[in-house]
């Protein structure tokens, strides 16, 4: 389970540079400011949350009964997709009610963090 996070965060990463050069160089002018910003933002969260998936990754090798950290990376990766992508596709696309989908993938991203902060909590 642990090994297909890191591997997903491995990609996750690679995607979020991708894109991230591509709002840069392939987007200005093309998207108003709101919906440039709108990109950037799922960049900046795609990275930090690849990074937590590093981070649980790398703290569950050491307590693999805790199983708090292998949900808290899941609910890292389905957030990432949800907020993130829901942010590409909407700025991409022009189709503001997928930004409906934003909010959803910001409580899984809350969720992450607390199970990271309950796993820890377990770990003492």
């Amino acid at each position: 389970m642990v090994v297909g996070q890191l591997i997903i965060a491995a990609l996750s990463g690679f995607i979020a540079v991708a894109l991230g050069a591509f709002g840069a160089h392939g987007l200005k002018g093309r998207l108003d400011d709101t919906m440039l910003a709108a990109f950037q933002t799922g960049v900046q969260y795609q990275f930090y949350h690849t990074f937590a998936v590093l981070a649980v990754v790398l703290v569950a090798a050491h307590f693999p009964a805790v199983t708090a950290y292998k949900w808290a990376g899941w609910l890292f990766i389905v957030g990432m997709v949800l907020f993130s992508g829901s942010l590409y596709v909407m700025a991409l696309s022009g189709v503001k009610i997928v930004g409906a989908i934003t909010p959803i993938g910001g409580l899984c991203l809350l969720v992450g963090w607390l199970l990271f902060a309950v796993a820890g909590f377990k770990s003492i």
